[in-house]
């Protein structure tokens, strides 16, 4: 049994530590029994830049390679470095064809480098300049997840810099991340982002930045400001997306660009009602969002071979993933290394998040439903590998209110209390570990709420291996698969250069 949980990271420090605060018994029981040790989760030994921190999709890829995967992020860097990026075949043809017409950048503008980065935005409008694009709108989400809740007036203020400094482009709409990248199906919020985007409708500010911190002034950040156009004084609002018009998504991390990504260009479309759908000369991704999503690539990848469910395949094992909404794709996807369908006698469970405004509100989520789903199967017998993510300590963290993360801490010490039980009774071997940090750094030095993830380690348990007496320390994520492998008798895959962290 793996068990990941999602944004526990480890730090001794108390402060603003809403682990240690937390009251966990069963973590803390299984800790002083049983082997145990912590993990890089972030930078280089994830396939990040340095000083870069983890997130989901990463932490989960890593995982199941079993080896260190070298990330969307540093593959966008190093083709903006080697200057392929200004060549790439999807990216050139999008500009050429907007010179006729109009170029829109819709993305995250962050230097988070979770969902996008800032220098990738740069690179685009210095290759529409070079390419002749006259018309160039920059439709911005801010973030206030991945970054400080109130750092996007900074983020867009450098934007507007490199706008005059490159000589081309121009803000058309700024969007919080809440409207514009939802993920869960919340097509009244996908809406909101829609009309103002791509219909150029909804309420309109003079002026970027003053925009964002006036919503400051009104008790609202980054993460919810509300989708708006820009309209400078006495000029030219910033037209719809057009017939002929090519748009380019630079979010290079798929989960939280499909919806609004379905809602531009699908054909067929019933979530809300469009009053047009432009015919775009392009709409090309960054990465690919979801197979069949009628886009054009820039950057493909091919999913990667020799991944921990592949192993467990191979040997006629029945497997069995589940997660809640908000992690089901790390735990199926991301974990099978960017494989969407599932392997030979793998199945999966989604068990529906809760529907609430911010996770805070219900720091539960749904944790005991998929712990419930979880020990059902396990008592059925069927499997010989179970994996199973639990969001809360990342989700709740997110929303910076330390009561609630300490909280969430607490539900999910319960679920592992009972999965141990359950598990290490029946003669199994337990796993637990984390893909990230979040939870257990929630302030800054001046005390302010942080809503970010961490570059801290991550924790690593293995209970129940009687003859594993020691871990390793000075592991990392990738490691992961190749020590536990052997545990169940099988030989990690030839493409897995983790190491085995069995003393």
């Amino acid at each position: 049994m793996l068990v990941i949980i999602d944004g526990w990271g480890y730090r001794v420090e108390a402060a603003g530590n809403a682990i240690a605060a937390a009251r966990k018994p069963s973590w803390d029981a299984l800790w002083e029994r049983w082997p145990h040790t912590t993990l890089a989760a972030a930078g280089e030994p994830v396939g990040l830049p340095a000083g870069q921190q983890g997130n989901s999709e990463v932490g989960h890829l890593n995982i199941g390679a079993g080896r260190i995967v070298y990330q969307d992020l540093t593959r966008i860097n190093l083709a903006i470095d080697d200057g392929s990026f200004q060549r790439n075949p999807a990216l050139l043809a999008a500009m050429t064809a907007a010179r006729d017409g109009a170029l829109h950048l819709v993305g995250l503008v962050s230097p988070g480098g979770v969902h996008s980065s800032s220098a990738h935005l740069t690179a685009l409008l210095e290759m529409a300049k070079r390419v002749g694009v006259e018309r160039v709108f920059i439709h911005a989400f801010a973030d206030g997840r991945d970054e400080p809740p109130s750092s996007a007036a900074g983020y867009v203020k450098e934007l507007v810099d490199e706008i005059q400094r490159i000589g081309t482009g121009r803000i058309a709409s700024i969007s919080g991340r809440y409207y514009a990248m939802d993920r869960d199906k919340r097509w009244d919020r996908t809406e909101r982002a829609y009309r103002t985007i791509v219909e150029a409708e909804g309420p309109t500010a003079p002026d970027p930045v003053a925009f964002i911190t006036q919503s400051y002034a009104r008790g609202i950040n980054d993460e919810f400001l509300e989708p708006t156009r820009i309209v400078p004084p006495n000029g030219d609002p910033a037209p719809a997306i057009a017939d002929g018009d090519s748009v380019i998504f630079f979010n290079f991390r798929p989960d939280r660009a499909r919806q609004l990504s379905h809602a531009i260009v699908d054909e067929r479309w019933e979530h809300f009602s469009r009053a047009r759908r432009p015919r775009l000369k392009h709409f090309v991704t960054f990465t690919e969002y979801e197979k069949g999503l009628p886009a054009e690539v820039a950057f493909q990848d091919e999913p990667l071979a020799g991944v921990l469910a592949a192993v467990i395949a191979d040997a006629g094992w029945g497997q069995f993933h589940t997660a809640e909404t908000e992690k089901y794709a790390h735990v199926t996807y991301f974990l099978n290394g960017g494989r969407e369908a599932p392997f030979p006698r793998e199945e999966r469970l989604l068990v529906p998040s809760p529907k609430v405004a911010t996770y805070d509100l219900q720091p539960e989520m749904s944790a005991k439903p998929v712990t419930e789903v979880l020990l059902e199967r396990l008592a059925g017998g069927r499997d010989r590998f179970y994996v199973v993510n639990f969001a809360n300590p990342d989700m709740v963290g997110h929303t910076g209110v330390f009561p609630a993360t300490v909280r969430a801490v607490e539900v999910v010490d319960e679920m592992l209390g009972r999965i141990a039980e359950a598990v290490l009774g029946s003669g199994g071997i337990l796993a637990i570990t984390a893909d990230h940090g979040n939870a257990e750094l929630k302030v800054d030095p001046e005390n302010h709420p942080l809503t970010a993830h961490t570059q801290s380690p991550v924790p690593l348990i293995v209970a129940g291996a009687e003859d594993v007496t020691r871990l390793r320390d000075g592991g990392k994520l990738g490691d992961i698969a190749p020590t536990l492998l052997p545990l169940l008798g099988l030989r990690p895959s030839a493409e897995m250069s983790g190491d085995d962290l069995r003393s």
